[in-house]
């Protein structure tokens, strides 16, 4: 059986784990502290981030984008057009480009920041890299929080799903980025923002976000609406 290493209030463990739920793969589940440093973790991905993929035959799989785009090639040739990449090569381009843009930019100009300073200082001993929330690296976070939405936004309006006509990597990528910070009570939910909302409820109903819905992480409690389809 597929084991993931991971931890629950992960963007990019969130990430690789809706494509598992998507593809449908029974996966064993080894949850890691993001902040303290793990040995066993580094014998497996020398960069110490998660997650990480381990096959049934020892293949260590790493880094969300590199893990999904994995799996839609081993698992997605299975659902045909549903593989989360698109058929063609534009297409997959933009898709690419996307799923870039959230686990990477997103994730390490908001995401990141409001996780660690809100959530995982709060519950990570000061010896392991816990402590006090910086004020300074929690308001940036949220003005470019609050500039990602607006292009999810700005997406949604013009596309059937974030990178195109079908849903895709891409989606999954932002959704996980979102979750988190949803999770935490910081994603601006504002009126202007409705196509994001409503982009974003449509992948929250999937079945495959349903595990992530039930996430409750020791110390650190959800935001009301959280585990709300209608919010």
């Amino acid at each position: 059986m597929l084991v993931l290493h991971h931890h629950p209030l992960s963007a990019p463990s969130r990430f690789v784990r809706l494509v598992l739920a998507e593809y449908g793969e029974e996966v064993t589940f080894n949850e890691v502290p993001p902040l303290i440093r793990s040995e066993a973790l580094l014998m497996l991905n020398p960069s110490g981030t998660l997650p990480v993929l381990v096959e049934d035959g020892g293949t260590v799989i790493a880094e969300a984008p590199v893990i999904a785009e994995y799996l839609a090639e081993t698992r997605g040739a299975r659902f045909g057009e549903d593989s989360l990449m698109p058929a063609t090569a534009v297409e997959r381009a933009e898709t690419r480009r996307l799923v870039h843009w959230f686990s990477n930019k997103m994730h390490n100009e908001a995401t990141r920041h409001l996780v660690t300073e809100l959530a995982l200082k709060r519950i990570t001993p000061p010896a392991e890299g816990g402590g006090a929330p910086d004020s300074v690296a929690i308001r940036a976070a949220r003005a470019n929080i609050r500039t990602h939405v607006q292009y999810i936004s700005y997406l949604a309006e013009r596309r059937d799903w974030l990178a195109g006509r079908e849903m895709s990597l891409a989606d999954l990528a932002a959704a996980a980025e979102i979750s988190c910070v949803d999770y935490l009570g910081e994603v601006p939910w504002e009126k202007d923002e409705d196509a994001a909302k409503t982009w974003y409820a449509r992948v929250k109903s999937r079945l495959s976000f349903r595990p992530l819905l039930a996430d409750r992480i020791k110390g650190v409690v959800p935001a009301p609406h959280y585990g709300d389809l209608d919010f």
